[in-house]
């Protein structure tokens, strides 16, 4: 076997064996703090730089994007330490969804998705049941899947997500349910059926949907299977605890008879059950494979914590009872720390104490003091140190906490608490938009004697504080601004020029909302979360109007309008809770003590880690429906752990996960209680192990060192057209709609040229399939007549007849130059990236064409050619496109870009082409000043030398930018 010195890596023994097991099946069991991510990127570097394989042949499946990017970062620094040019760009390496949609996007034309698919998020996907919930409600017996009537349009819509989710991820069979003698199970499979339907209509694809659609890609064609088996020839699985059945079919459809796949976790950190996972795929990977042929290694070399943190969770799991007599569900470890000095010093704690029934007031005075003494004990640099760990962080009890701590200075950083609807600035935007619309709170019943508990959050905590507000004098200008729109709207006669997005923009004016937008105030503690919720709120509001239909306020339908936006959308995204800005880059942000779920904190480690939710007791995660699936043998493989202890089981991997997160001390936190059940606190799962360990007062603290937060060093991606060209027409407009992520109002889609380029597409794909003899006139109409319905219907603007005709004889002007000239033909669409030092650059590219060792770019523009001379400074931003494009085929492919090429569609007679001559000095300029433009944008430097007039005329934005105080860019 190679050693750590031949391969020049740190890899201790266990990991080194973890790294050369290349062929066939491989099992790696990475306990906590063991290593894992370095062992997995050194595996990566030695099948490329040892055994020879190229990254476009490999492929790794993380849990999360944030994970796929940290990967992609270290893979390719570690690459530059060894001195290897390898570019990433084509190494299939993301979660398992992007994955799969990367599949079902090249191979589109073999599945059911049309062009311009709508792809949903959870919210969408439960707001499209909810809107046709009568359909489900007709069906037979769908009271057993959704819950009755009675229990609201939007709770039966949340059942029915939740179940055709597990039919997608359980990849059950919807025929052999429908034919089930269990009305329940033939009610699922109507309700399934009724959905997928629902879905080919619309042309949407939902998130679990997209892993569904790829297994029937994989199943249903072999050709497209033996490409992917062909070129996908190691594969590597991250997380594999928290993998469905669905995705172990696919991952071994892929690895097919050669099975070079490795799979990698922990199945003590299995938490995902709810969401479909299932402890077994790992537990029974070993047995899919002839005895001995699946190679098995450990990682239990803990490098993160301290010893007597690791003695307190390997506890924890050794209370457990792992066998039910028969079968064993749990891969023996005892974890172990790395060698190394450590204070002699107990680093597992407990922090208590007791208040008189409701009470809090001694609980958060122990905690204050905890964290107080622990600042004042020398060793804490910053409070982004401390974590609190949480099975919720929406639970009254912990919000509460929160609160507390900041009202006595201390900053606490919990994204998932469920409080955007609280913040200022949300409350003050609803009051603003309910102020103008004087009617709503008497079109808001939609019968006599009706109400809303939301009514009183919108009356009390919304509407009265911004018309308090709007009685200071520094207001004035925005009440005599919105009362005679109000008056307007009360008794609107004709249609607006504007929906509820255009007010929101008007409003941003105004000082009581633009406060919230200046540099100074983004650059704050909470990085700017006041400035990045009105940018999520800009976005439901263009989300809102976009399934309502609602371009314009038109008197006939306002009434319907209001009712939907605030008795249902708003209200149903209030229930459910919305996230707050989380940075990637910064998981524990600065001056901040980070409120995390223990879900969010996989993954993670903090020098401090406070683990509350010591009242918690095991709960079940199934209902009689699962029992009746499991039982009826409609699922694909038998039941595996025994029912009564699953629960046990993942209460224990639970708080196994929340214990291994601390590095230098662990705290076990309880506000004290005597009761039964979750009365009890600390509960009786705790009790032992809560009571052994010392309290905090009997601790010195200043013994302790505390690590520094770990720096995640992620690379952003940015592509010309996405954020160079918009970086410099306007830095005002990235930072808005890129950084801070508000949603444009209305981005008049280029549906013209989408349409011309997609028909090209069409043609392009069929002949790289080798299929050119089969295109004819007939058949490109055919393509173009199913896009054009597809992305009119999407984005809901349409083309006269007239249009739609010259649009088609751009297409067919372009088959009849090319055709007889396809063999030319390399590459189309090609979505391309390069790893840089700091960032990583993206593009795409229409075509790329070539004869013997150089190529040709070619980018289509469906318009007329431009006049030489008028155009000049146009052509130039196509030109420095086109060097980065170049630069980027060059990097990927290493063949030489002879020339590159604007293709206008538009050009009746004479040449299409406008070519430019590949100059590398003027290449290498473009790059450099691409590399400019991303470090102003990484260092958040978005001065600017003047406003662009002409961007100003139609921008959202003029109102803001009209009214802000500029301090403009010197010598640009």
């Amino acid at each position: 076997m190679a050693s750590a010195s031949t391969l020049r890596t740190r890899a201790n023994p266990q990991q080194l064996e973890a790294i050369v097991a290349t062929d066939g099946p491989v099992l790696i069991i990475a306990g906590p703090g063991s290593g894992k991510t370095f062992t997995l990127v050194e595996r990566i570097v030695y099948l490329i730089t040892e055994k020879g394989v190229a990254p476009e042949s490999l492929l790794v499946v993380t849990f999360t994007d944030k994970a796929a990017r940290e990967l992609t970062t270290r893979i390719s620094n570690r690459l530059t330490e060894v001195g290897v040019t390898f570019n990433l760009n084509e190494m299939y390496l993301g979660t398992f969804h992007s994955i799969c949609l990367r599949f079902l996007e090249d191979y589109q034309e073999f599945t059911r998705l049309k062009r311009s698919f709508t792809l949903f998020d959870q919210f969408d996907q439960q707001y499209f049941l909810y809107q046709r919930i009568k359909e489900f409600r007709a069906l037979p017996d769908a009271e057993l899947v959704m819950g009755e009537d009675q229990r609201g349009r939007w709770k039966q819509s949340e059942n029915l997500l939740a179940w055709v989710n597990k039919v997608g991820e359980e990849a059950l069979d919807p025929i052999t349910l429908a034919s089930a003698p269990e009305p329940e199970i033939r009610a699922l499979a109507a309700c399934f059926t009724r959905y997928q339907e629902l879905l080919a209509e619309n042309n949407a694809l939902d998130f679990s949907g997209i892993q569904y659609e790829a297994l029937q890609l994989l199943e249903g064609r072999p050709d497209v299977l033996a490409q992917l088996r062909e070129k996908l020839t190691y594969l590597m699985v991250d997380e594999y605890q928290d993998t469905n059945t669905i995705q172990e079919r696919i991952l071994l459809l892929l690895a097919g008879d050669r099975c070079n796949l490795c799979v990698v976790g922990d199945d003590d950190q299995g938490l995902y059950r709810f969401r479909g996972a299932t402890i077994r795929n790992i537990l029974e990977f070993p047995g899919l494979f002839d005895e001995g042929r699946c190679k098995q290694t450990r990682l239990t070399v803990n490098y993160r914590s301290h010893p007597d943190i690791i003695r307190v969770y390997n506890e924890w799991m050794k209370e457990q009872v792992w066998d039910d007599g028969a079968q064993v569900f749990r891969f023996a470890k005892q974890i172990e720390p790395r060698e190394a000095d450590f204070p002699d010093v107990p680093a597992a704690v407990r922090l208590a104490a007791s208040d008189v029934d409701g009470e809090t007031a001694s609980w958060h005075a122990e905690v204050l003091t905890f964290l107080n003494d622990l600042k004042d004990s020398g060793q804490l640099a910053d409070w982004n140190q401390v974590a609190f760990l949480f099975r919720s962080v929406k639970n009254d009890r912990v919000v509460a906490l929160a609160r507390f701590l900041e009202g006595q200075g201390v900053p606490v950083f919990s994204p998932r608490s469920n409080m955007f609807f609280e913040r200022e600035e949300i409350r003050l935007m609803i009051g603003a938009l309910i102020f103008l619309f004087p009617q709503f709170p008497k079109v808001r019943a939609w019968a006599e004697g009706v109400t809303l508990s939301i009514w009183d959050y919108y009356d009390q905590l919304c509407f009265k504080p911004f018309t308090d507000e709007l009685r200071k004098p520094e207001n004035k200008p925005l009440l005599e601004w919105a009362r005679p729109l109000a008056k307007r709207h009360a008794v609107l006669a004709q249609n607006t020029d504007y929906s509820f997005s255009g007010l929101f923009y008007q409003l941003l004016q105004f000082p009581l909302f633009s406060r919230f937008l200046t540099e100074d105030a983004v650059q704050g503690v909470d990085k700017g979360r006041a400035a990045r919720n009105l940018g999520t709120f800009s976005k439901l509001l263009t989300k809102f109007e976009y399934l309502h239909y609602v371009s314009v306020l038109n008197p006939e339908f306002l009434q319907k309008n209001l009712r939907d936006l605030f008795n249902h959308f708003l209200r149903f995204l209030a229930e459910g809770g919305i996230g707050e800005y989380e940075d990637e880059a910064e998981y524990a942000p600065k001056g901040c003590v980070s409120f995390l779920t223990i879900h969010q904190s996989k993954g993670l480690e903090f020098p401090v880690v406070v683990c509350g939710s010591l009242e918690a007791v095991p709960r079940k995660q199934y209902s009689d429906l699962d029992v009746l699936l499991e039982e009826g043998g409609y699922l694909s493989k038998a039941r595996f752990e025994p029912l009564e202890q699953m629960k046990h089981f993942d209460f224990r991997r639970l708080f196994y996960t929340a214990f291994s997160r601390a590095q230098n001390l662990l705290v076990l936190a309880a506000h004290e209680r005597e009761g039964r059940g979750l009365g009890k606190s600390p509960s009786k799962y705790f009790e032992r192990l809560f009571y052994e360990v010392p309290s905090w007062r009997e601790t010195d603290l200043s013994a302790l060192t505390f690590d520094a937060v770990k720096q995640i060093n992620l690379k952003r991606e940015y592509s010309f057209t996405s954020h160079i060209t918009v970086f410099e027409n306007c830095a005002e407009q990235y930072r808005f709609f890129k950084e801070l992520e508000f949603s444009p109002i209305r981005e008049s889609p280029m549906l013209f040229g989408t349409l011309v380029h997609q028909t090209i597409e069409d043609i392009h794909k069929t002949v790289l399939r080798g299929e050119e003899g089969t295109i004819t006139i007939e058949g490109i109409k055919g393509w173009f007549s199913t896009n054009y319905a597809m992305l009119s219907k999407k984005e809901r603007v349409y083309l006269a007849p007239s249009s739609q005709q010259a649009a088609l004889q751009h297409v067919l002007r372009y088959y009849e130059r090319e055709n007889g000239h396809w063999d030319r033909i390399k590459e189309a669409e090609v979505e391309i990236s390069l790893v840089k030092e700091h960032y990583i650059l993206k593009g795409s590219v229409d075509l790329i064409r070539g004869e013997g060792g150089t190529v040709e770019i070619v980018d289509f523009k469906s318009e007329k050619k431009p006049d030489m001379e008028k155009d000049r400074g146009r052509l130039e931003q196509y030109r420095h496109q086109l060097e980065v494009y170049a630069h980027l085929v060059e990097q990927r492919t290493g063949q030489k870009v002879s020339r590159m090429h604007l293709y206008y569609t538009g050009e009746d007679g004479g040449n299409p082409y406008v070519t430019f001559k590949k100059d590398d000095r003027v290449i290498d300029r473009t790059i450099a000043r691409f590399d400019g433009v991303v470090d102003r944008i990484e260092h958040q430097d978005y001065q600017m030398a003047a406003r662009p007039t002409k961007l100003c005329l139609s921008c959202d934005l003029r109102p803001y930018c009209d009214n802000k105080n500029w301090i403009f860019r010197k010598n640009d």
